[in-house]
């Protein structure tokens, strides 16, 4: 095992929307700052790739196997490259609502409350869209909370298919909103991601440095186990050592809470920070389904997202409760979740030649329905015998979810039957994402103000260990029903502040 001879103010884990955020926030301090990434680089023709081969090679697997709750082997649809997720996400960069931070009732209990309020990631909202170049209007979306500042750019505009659609949604009396996106506005790579706003920024900075296909296996303390005093990572060959003053975990619900797991010692026998045994539990993911409108329209397949409904995000006139988010999936020759997930589209892949599945796929119109989760402590990762990492997760809520999905078959059905542009399908395929599906994960160390129920504190640092911090999803102590994305960005500059002002100690 080599040691790295160097010594480093801070060593962030993970280059995704947290740490990859985080690492241009801290920069411009001047500390040393070392960023280790088990991926490398990821060529642009890899990134958000708009063809048939999304559907016909299960592209963006990691090269690794999970096991489900009955011991069953999968490969999770996670990235590993610079960027992490973000470089194949869909860059629809969504706000929690106000009331998603306070303790929501769902028909099936409560989801706890933040540590912070809306008001209190406001400004690191207003902070991220400026830095991620989000593209967006906020006048429409009666859910939307109150922003600050308005985006820096504009709306982007529906594509042609989409422009007698929206119309029609909004005759229904609903809300049809422009989708906030992040796009660099280059025309070589015109997606917003963590490693365009986050780590080349970073890069610019002779006191950052970057170490890639650095797979990180461990986290070592100090004898009293209170603070951590190397990060051992896997480079090619070679087992390596690096230390620093703070550690800073980026890695996505699942890994980070796997590495915790994994770097147990005497005075952690059950893992890092694990005294209250809540690190790997409360795993949450959105329930999503896809829904086809099967030749409802013709289009080129690789058009944008662009239009959201929050309409029944808390509800409808038939029920009370929570319901969830309404996005369209753009083209579906672009979107690896929906490649994924079993509807019309997926099965047929299986079977039908290149050509006709991509004619298929011109034709059809896709729409994601998201709805939130409770948290449970049965929903868990951890590692079972033989070094297996299990993926023990069970859907809950899921009456909402149903109310929501055919809420929303409603709206098409009508849409179809009163519009001249749409072509009435009268099949709507649809399937929900897989468990394979894990870039909306949160939760397994979500924060607390009580050790013995929560993993962090309210800056995301473990309660037990004073110099290691969390800043991925990990941390969400509830799951809202719009993507996480733009929450974890927020919070890591909320968390960057705090670790600067640490710095400056």
């Amino acid at each position: 095992m080599i040691i790295d001879d160097q010594h480093y103010d801070v060593i962030i884990v993970g280059t995704g929307a947290g740490g990859g955020t985080l690492a241009q926030k801290l920069a411009p301090t001047g500390k040393r700052i070392l960023i280790l990434e088990r991926g490398s680089g990821m060529a642009l023709d890899e990134q958000n790739r708009a063809d048939v081969d999304v559907f016909k090679k299960g592209r963006y697997r990691a090269p690794e196997q999970w096991y489900d709750q009955a011991g069953e082997p999968f490969s999770p649809q996670t990235n590993y490259a610079v960027g992490g997720n973000t470089k194949i996400y869909a860059a629809s960069l969504v706000r929690m609502r106000d009331r998603d931070f306070t303790a929501v009732t769902h028909q099936e209990g409560t989801a706890p409350e933040w540590l912070f309020n809306y008001a209190d990631l406001e400004p690191y909202y207003t902070a991220v869209e400026q830095l991620y170049q989000v593209h967006g209007d906020v006048q429409n979306d009666p859910t939307e909370p109150k922003h600050s500042g308005d985006y820096p750019y504009p709306a982007v505009d529906h594509a042609p298919v989409m422009r007698p659609i929206v119309a029609a949604i909004a005759q229904q009396g609903l809300h049809p909103t422009p989708l906030p996106m992040s796009l660099t506005r280059q025309a070589d790579d015109p997606t917003g991601d963590a490693e365009v706003f986050g780590i080349d920024l970073a890069l610019k900075h002779t006191n950052v440095t970057l170490r890639t296909s650095a797979k990180v296996v461990a986290l070592h303390t100090n004898p009293t186990g209170t603070e951590i005093k190397g990060v051992q990572a896997e480079i090619g060959e070679q087992s390596m050592i690096f230390n620093a003053d703070i550690v800073v975990l980026a890695c996505g619900a699942v890994n980070s809470a796997a590495l915790l797991l994994a770097s147990a010692n005497e005075k952690h026998p059950h893992g890092l920070a694990n005294k209250s045994d809540q690190v790997g539990r409360n795993l949450m993911k959105q329930q999503m389904t896809v829904i086809v409108e099967r030749g409802a329209a013709n289009n080129d397949g690789v058009f944008p997202r662009s239009v959201s409904v929050n309409d029944f995000y808390w509800g409808d006139r038939d029920y009370t409760y929570p319901m969830g988010h309404i996005e369209n999936s753009g083209g579906l020759l672009q979107d690896v979740i929906f490649a994924e997930s079993p509807p019309l589209l997926s099965v047929l892949a299986q079977i039908m030649p290149g050509s006709g599945l991509k004619q298929l796929a011109k034709r059809s119109v896709g729409w994601w329905a998201q709805t939130g989760v409770l948290p449970d402590p049965n929903n868990r990762v951890y590692w079972h015998k033989k070094g297996k990492l299990r993926y023990a997760y069970e859907v809950n809520n899921f009456e909402a979810h149903d109310r929501l999905v055919y809420r929303w078959l409603e709206v098409l059905k009508t849409l179809e039957r009163d519009s001249k542009e749409a072509k009435p399908s009268g099949v709507y395929p649809r399937g929900e994402a897989p468990i394979q599906v894990v870039g909306y994960q949160c939760g397994t160390c979500r924060m607390g103000t009580d050790p013995s129920t929560s993993v962090l504190d309210g800056n995301c640092r473990t309660h037990e260990i004073d110099n290691l911090y969390v800043v991925d999803s990990s941390f969400f102590p509830s799951c809202p029903s719009v993507g996480p994305a733009l929450t974890i960005m927020a919070n890591a500059l909320r968390v960057g502040d705090r670790v600067c002002d640490r710095l400056k100690g």
